[in-house]
């Protein structure tokens, strides 16, 4: 995982609402604070999450954030908090959410295919669904 501040000369950024730029930020605070933290099982991530809402979104998005990497198989890009360039792995991640706030379970199924192995589907879309009930007011 990476943390690259904004380069200058960027390609065209996709508009984002502010309600949406304040998720990504959340978001990239935790892949900030995860890139120090130890490694952990995907599953057993799932397994961990606690149920208190003051520490539920944190704790998916802990996760999330770990998991994508070992999903994946390949380092996940997310820039500082405050950049205003998106890469493609936060774009990626806002769609997905997005897609579930609208209730498009077709494009949100899609996402999760193009980018996540098989076997790592149902956990990674099950920490996406549940940073998205973190979120209610998106």
């Amino acid at each position: 995982m990476m943390a690259r501040p904004s380069t200058e000369g960027s390609a065209q950024q996709p508009d984002m609402t502010t309600q949406w730029r304040d998720v990504l930020n959340t978001l990239r605070v935790v892949a900030l604070e995860c890139r120090v933290a130890a490694q952990m099982d995907l599953f057993k991530a799932c397994a961990l999450l606690s149920t208190q809402p003051e520490t539920a979104r944190d704790a998916h998005a802990r996760a999330l954030i770990k998991g994508l990497r070992q999903a994946t198989s390949r380092a996940t890009t997310f820039f500082r908090p405050g950049t205003a360039e998106i890469s493609f792995d936060e774009a990626w991640l806002v769609q997905a959410l997005s897609a579930i706030k609208r209730g498009d379970g077709d494009s949100f199924a899609f996402l999760i295919r193009s980018r996540v192995p098989h076997e790592h589907q149902r956990n990674i879309g099950f920490l996406i669904r549940g940073i998205s009930e973190q979120f209610p007011k998106v």
